[in-house]
């Protein structure tokens, strides 16, 4: 019999992991309130199921007899699928370290009290709390975001105090719990780091170069390896991916890190994830970069089948997120031949009717564009170039 892999949401990044899974021989399952239609595709069976009802997931889970469960590329089913594996005996990581993770004010709070980078100020605040008060305490400028929140929904920068109810309503009504974080705003360059832990074993698969948008929402724009950091930079920001994940307590699986380097060389890590990272990180930008087999390693590791870790050939790849012109679109245009002529990679999920909204956040975007060369430099402009003829043809109502 063919083992059985429950994928905890069904969007276009859940896809790259069921594709894999086919591949590997395995039956695939999927969760989730809609299903995308790539994702449709490598999915043998799928249900219209809340991700975040983890009862009515674990039914599921059980009525099928899964045999391994992962929440890839979302923090949304993170908690769920801890709680099924917990329930089913199926390896995983523990529930209470998965909802550590989901609050961001008590993961800032485990590693200040660790010592594990060097970020200080934080606070939690609710519907309740008198953000008069809170403002007294703080020194400007700050971050404001939800203690449960992804994609930088509900996350903006607060430079003075007039300015802060306001940022404080903006994150709140982006919560799930209606709990946010106010924390330092850093002033740096921003990087990735994908982790992974198998048998108790941690590998830092690696630290990643980003680009970003400009305030106020600090969004992803792409990713690539190297991340350019020099040598002692970058030790540095292992190690504190090492005991970030140590303090945290992460037994099992993924660990996407965003972290924020100041021009005096301290290191922020501002955001936690426990579950493979999105935006290609895991299906293109791992395995090109670094030569692992990262999905494959994860979905043996949620089935519980051996494996032996081992890294391949290092590779240079950089990659763009599809951030385009707003407008229904009415055309699109070859993409084949914009891949053929950039020697670039294209993902995405366009379709006539649909309309493009202003880049804000991570959702907003519409694919991703990768592209390899002798140097990041040149990954990018590929990528660049690839992505503004992308925009230019589409043709809009």
């Amino acid at each position: 019999m063919k083992k059985k892999i429950l994928i905890i949401g069904s969007g276009f990044l859940q896809g790259f992991v069921l594709r894999k899974a086919k591949e590997m021989g395995y039956t695939t399952f999927a969760l989730g309130t809609d299903i995308d239609d790539f994702c449709k595709k490598y999915t043998d069976h799928y249900e219209c199921i809340n991700i975040v009802d983890k009862e009515a997931c674990l039914k599921f889970a059980k009525e099928n007899n899964i045999d391994g469960v992962l929440s890839p590329a979302t923090d949304f089913g993170v908690i769920t699928a801890s709680y099924i594996a917990e329930q089913m005996g199926l390896p995983g990581l523990k529930p209470e370290v998965a909802k550590l993770i989901k609050n961001k004010y008590h993961v800032r709070k485990c590693l200040f009290e660790n010592q594990v980078d060097d970020t200080q100020q934080a606070f939690e605040i609710t519907t309740d709390t008198n953000i008069e008060d809170i403002a007294k305490k703080l020194s400007f400028p700050v971050m404001v975001k939800p203690c449960d929140g992804s994609s930088s929904r509900g996350a903006s920068r607060v430079d003075n105090e007039s300015q802060l109810k306001q940022a404080c309503e903006y994150a709140l009504d982006n919560s799930v719990s209606r709990k946010a974080e106010i924390e330092s705003f850093i002033d740096g360059e921003e990087y990735g780091v994908e982790n992974f832990v198998e048998n108790g074993k941690h590998h830092v698969l690696a630290v990643m170069k980003k680009w970003m948008t400009n305030p106020p929402y600090y969004s992803e724009l792409g990713h690539a390896i190297p991340s350019g950091l020099d040598k002692e930079l970058e030790d540095k920001v292992i190690d504190c991916a090492k005991k970030a994940i140590k303090a945290l307590g992460v037994n099992f699986g993924s660990v996407n890190m965003d972290l924020l380097i100041t021009k005096d060389r301290k290191v922020h890590i501002v955001d936690i994830g426990a579950r493979m990272g999105g935006n290609m990180i895991g299906s293109h930008i791992i395995p090109m970069g670094t030569g692992i087999d990262y999905m494959g390693y994860m979905i043996k590791a949620a089935l519980g089948e051996d494996f032996t870790f081992t890294r391949g050939e290092k590779g240079i790849c950089a990659t763009r997120i599809l951030a385009l012109s707003p407008g229904k679109i009415k055309a699109l245009p070859d993409f084949d031949k914009i891949a053929r002529d950039n020697d670039v990679i294209i993902e995405h999920h366009l379709a006539i009717g649909n309309t493009i909204t202003q880049y804000k956040i991570n959702n907003d975007g519409n694919g991703y564009i990768i592209a390899t060369a002798d140097n990041v430099e040149e990954a990018a402009r590929k990528a660049d170039k690839a992505k503004s003829e992308i925009d230019t043809s589409i043709v809009r109502e």
